[in-house]
Order: C-alpha cells, then structure tokens, then sequence
C-alpha cells in the first residue's frame, strides 16, 4: 500500500447569498486537510497562447468538454499570470524559478536576430545553484519527460530530462516509478491564425499515447509549417458564430474569421488533453496523480500577445487533485509562473530552494498568498522596448522605460495574423476608432494605471488622475524594490547584459571537463565549473549504451568491463565536451 500524506491547501469557497436589496458574493476560506500519495504523479497540460477563452473562466464560445471536466472535478485559479506576453521568456521562468529579466532571459530570443542588433547570440545564464526544476525532482526518484516544446532560452543540460521528444510518455518509465510528465500542446499557437488555415500534423500523436513506431503525415518536416488543409481540419464549432470581439480589434470579416480559427483550435486542443487523461485513467493513475492545466502566456491575438496587458499575461489555470478533493471551487489568488518552481517541490514534499524568486502556493511548504505580480518586456525579434509592470489583484501599474517610442512594433510574425493585416490596412485608412488607434500611438506614458476591475481591457490610463495617486505610489515602489531585489536594471542594453552575462569575454563561456577519479573502489566525478551538472551513461562490454543520461549525485561501483561517457553542463554555458573513462586502464 502507498503512503499517504495530508497536504493542508487554502481554498477559496465561493457561495452567492440573496437578500431583498442586494445580490452580493461572499467569500467563505476553508482550510481543508487533502489526503495526498507521499510522492504524487505530476501531470501538466501546457498549451499556448491561451487567454480565458473556455468554459470554466465564463467563455462558453467553443465547447472544452474534457477541460470543463477537468473543472468540475477540480479548482480553476482565474489569476494565473506569466512573467512576459510571449513563451521563450515566460518557459524560462517556469523551467528555473527564477524572473527572465533577472537571469538575462527576457529578450526574445537570446538567440536570434543578432544580424539586427548586432549582439551575438548567447543563451540565459541564471546563478550558479540553479537548476531546472525537472533536474530537482529527477534526484528525487521521478521520472520526468517533455513532450516536446523547450524554448526555455538555454540550452536544457541532459540532466534535465529522462526523455523530451514528441514521443515522451510516463509509460516509459520503470514500474511504479513516480512521474512528473510535460505534455505541450501547440495547436493554439499563435501561427494558427495564419493562412492557409489548418491543424498540425503532428499533434496527431497525442492519439498514439506515445507509440514510437508513429509517424504523423509529412514526418520530417517542419512541425509548424507541415498542417492539414482546411478541408481536412476538424470543424469544432460554426464559422458563422457571434464573437464577442474585444473593442481594441476591428469588427471585420477577417477578425471574425480568425476568431473562428481560435476557438476552433482550442476545441482541438481540448480534444488531445482528452486523450491524453484517457491514457492516464486507462493506466490506473487518476486517483494517483495531481493534473495542472495553464497556458503559457496570455491569447494570440493582436495587443494580446507580446503585451504586459492582461490579455497578454493572464491565462486560465486548471488543477484537478486525486479523488476530486474540492471539486467544482475556485481560488482568486494571485499566482506567478515563477511559483511553479517551488510549488513541485512544495507538494513532493522537499523543501523549495533558497534561491527560488517564487513561492510556493501549495504543499507542505506553501506561504502566504502574494500580494503583487510581476511582468517584463524587451526584445521582440528585431524591435526593442523596455517595459516593467506590476499588480495586484485590482491595479496595474505600468512603468516606460522608452516613452518616445510607440507600443506598436512592426514584428513581421505577428504581421502573417489576418487581423493584424487588417488592423494595419484600417490604420492608413483612417478607419480605426480612438480605442483601436491607441495602440498606435506614437509615444507611451512614462507610467500608466489601470484599474483592471473596472477596464478590463487596461484602456483608461488613471496615472495622472490625483484619486489614485497613493495607489500609484504604492505600486510604484514595490516596482522599485522588485527591480533592486532580482538585480533588474530596464536600461541596461542588450550588449551590456550579455557583457554582464558573460563576464566581460567576447566568447560565451565554456564548461570545464568533469574530473573522474577512482577512490576506495568507486568512481567519484566533479567539476571546476561551479554550479555545473554532471551527466553520465554507463557502455557496457558490447559497446551498448545505456538509453538516458543519469544524474551524478555520489559515487558509485563501475561495472567490470564497462566504459564511462560523462559530461558537464552549467546552465547558459557550453557543456564541456564528453571524457570516456573506462575502468581497466
């Protein structure tokens, strides 16, 4: 028999009380003893750019029957939000614990358009004691796999994973093995608006449960641009639905239609998370294993993406407990990605690292709720701004570190959405009403707040409205202590961050060989490099490999006539190059 354990969670209750005069909502908190597997399974279901456009946040345009499930067996959390409008940087946050801006991980991407701005390209570099929070429960005995997406703004060291391919499953793992399983799914990706319309292939494999003998139509080529025609994509609901299009888009036959194509591709994305639990019900695992929903930012649409709005930071988050344990409720507290990190460990029982920038919000290690978020922008392929926000749960307070440039930047990507076109088209026509034109203002505020009850839409600046100055100020300052707590600075250019970063070389830095040694026996193995992980694989006498790299953690016997491959790898660093070691020499 399992042991169990109980895990003490803070849940929000919401009930509705009628009297004659009123209708008002009372909260109720509860503190709920959940009975929970020693070392749960973890499952997290991420998908992309994914704003509150389903069922259980009060959008019932497209049918979720999986994800409405999801809900009603477990606890929707409304105030999920992303460290950045865009999902290189926000990864980076949920892979390390750590704010992008604070790890040189903001600029998307680190390593692309260096042809325009003249940085080389270089990957993220966070403190030394960093590792990624998959590596942390891989020491713990989990089993952990990506299926697929990475873009985490380094290269992921081998420890990270047991397995990240397309073909990543917790069915490869050893019995009874506890898991922690990643499935991304990208159907709702933002180049999903783009023409000609249609699914990809090779979401096709979620309903192959991680068969390595599946090839999806087209395999080989790339897995964004090889799609279904639109004859041959599934229709989840009718093309000539009423949207409730949001005022800052034009009401226009190409906004209705990529509408469409949203909705319609979060009915797909609904249709392979289904799958997916199938797999997990049909194994035994249900009732063994805490199942988290979120996307990875905010929606796809225009001033939705890359924007510290709302639209572009907040995104639904769902998590289903074993047993149903409170079913149906909702908690309204405000959570960052950079929570995440210490969450896992939280409720796997290990205490959260000393360096982690989040906070636990359940578990045996969780806190008290946050009282503000945080959000970052900067690069944008080849445009740059600099852009901090901070909120709680009524105001954002936005500061412009480039007041004189607009907030429109010409991204060619986000240029291929039709409604973009559109938008732009509008513009030079003089078309578009003063809410749409806003975005094309040729200058920003140095500061802007909004009252995100009232303007959900984040569009009346209240900055200069004497009635909230102290709101102002107190946001204000919990910016500035934010920046100064995470070594933040928005004015530091690209090229003196990847100086910072790379401690005034011109190269990016190396990791230097692991060390191996025999002592008493056993093989021991370091490395010079501080903070680096050591990888290592075992070759057995017929030269065969072993399938995974394993974590170095103390020393061990080598088998007699095996051979040794190991490597090191800080995070942002080059891994050093492999050493073969065999025990007979």
């Amino acid at each position: 028999m399992k042991p169990f354990k109980l895990l003490t969670i803070l849940c929000l209750c919401f009930f509705s009380c009628q009297t004659k005069k009123e209708n008002q909502s009372k909260i109720q908190k509860e503190t709920v003893k959940i009975k929970l597997p020693e070392r749960p399974n973890i499952l997290w279901l991420v998908t992309e750019d994914m704003g509150a456009y389903i069922p259980p946040f009060g959008d019932s345009t497209v049918a979720t029957p999986n994800l409405s499930k999801l809900a009603e067996e477990g606890v929707t959390y409304p105030n999920l939000y992303s460290t950045s409008g865009v999902c290189a940087p926000s990864r980076a946050a949920i892979a390390t614990g750590m704010y992008p801006s604070s790890i040189g991980a903001n600029h998307m991407r680190v390593n692309s358009y260096s042809e325009v701005t003249g940085v080389p390209k270089y990957e993220a570099i966070p403190p030394p004691e960093v590792k990624m929070i998959s590596e942390l429960l891989r020491k713990q005995g989990y089993y952990c796999t990506n299926n697929y997406k990475t873009d985490y703004q380094f290269k992921a060291p081998v420890t990270a994973w047991d397995e990240s391919s397309p073909y990543a499953h917790w069915r490869n793992r050893t019995e009874n093995q506890p898991f922690f399983a990643v499935f991304n799914f990208t159907e709702t990706h933002e180049s999903g608006l783009f023409e000609p319309y249609g699914f990809r292939e090779i979401e096709t494999r979620y309903y192959k449960a991680g068969d390595r003998d599946y090839k999806w139509k087209n395999f080989g080529k790339s897995h964004a641009k090889n799609r279904m025609t639109e004859a041959e994509t599934a229709i989840h609901l009718p093309k000539d639905t009423k949207f409730n299009i949001p005022p800052y888009l034009p009401n226009t036959e190409a906004t209705r239609r990529d509408m469409w194509k949203l909705y319609n591709n979060i009915g797909e994305m609904d249709s392979q998370v289904g799958a997916v639990l199938k797999q997990l019900e049909e194994d035994g695992l249900l009732e063994n294993t805490i199942i988290f929903f979120y996307g990875d930012h905010g929606g796809p649409l225009p001033r939705e993406k890359r924007l510290i709005y709302d639209s572009g930071l907040n995104t639904p988050m769902i998590i289903r407990f074993p047993n149903k344990v409170m079913a149906g409720t909702r908690d309204e507290q405000l959570i960052s990605f950079i929570d995440f990190a210490p969450t896992l460990l939280s409720i796997t029982g290990e205490e959260p690292k000393h360096y982690l920038q989040g906070q636990a919000f359940l578990g045996e290690y969780k806190t008290e709720e946050r009282n503000y978020i945080h959000a970052a922008a900067d690069r944008f392929d080849g445009f740059t701004d600099a852009i901090r926000a901070v909120r709680d749960n009524q105001y954002k307070y936005i500061r412009n570190y480039k007041p004189n440039q607009g907030y429109y930047l010409p991204v060619a990507y986000r240029e291929k959405i039709p409604t973009m076109q559109e938008l732009l088209k509008l513009k030079e026509e003089g078309k578009l009403d003063d809410i749409q034109m806003q975005w094309f203002r040729e200058q920003k505020p140095n500061e802007e707040l909004f009252d995100c009850y009232a303007d959900p839409h984040e569009l009346n600046n209240l900055a200069k409205n004497p009635e909230y100055q102290e709101k102002l100020n107190e946001l204000s300052n919990e910016m500035d202590e934010w920046l100064q707590a995470i070594d933040d600075n928005p004015n530091l250019s690209e090229s003196e961050l990847v100086s910072k970063l790379w401690e005034g070389s011109s190269i990016q830095p190396t990791t230097l060989e692991p060390l191996i040694a025999v002592e008493n026996g056993k093989i021991t193995i370091g490395c010079e490099t501080k903070g680096a992980s050591i990888s290592y694989k075992l070759i057995d006498s017929r030269e065969k490999g072993l399938k995974k790299w394993e974590i170095y953690q103390e020393p061990f016997i080598l088998p007699k006539g095996a051979k040794l491959e190991v490597r090191a790898h800080r995070i942002g660093f080059i891994p050093s190059r492999l050493i073969t070691f065999s025990g007979s020499k």
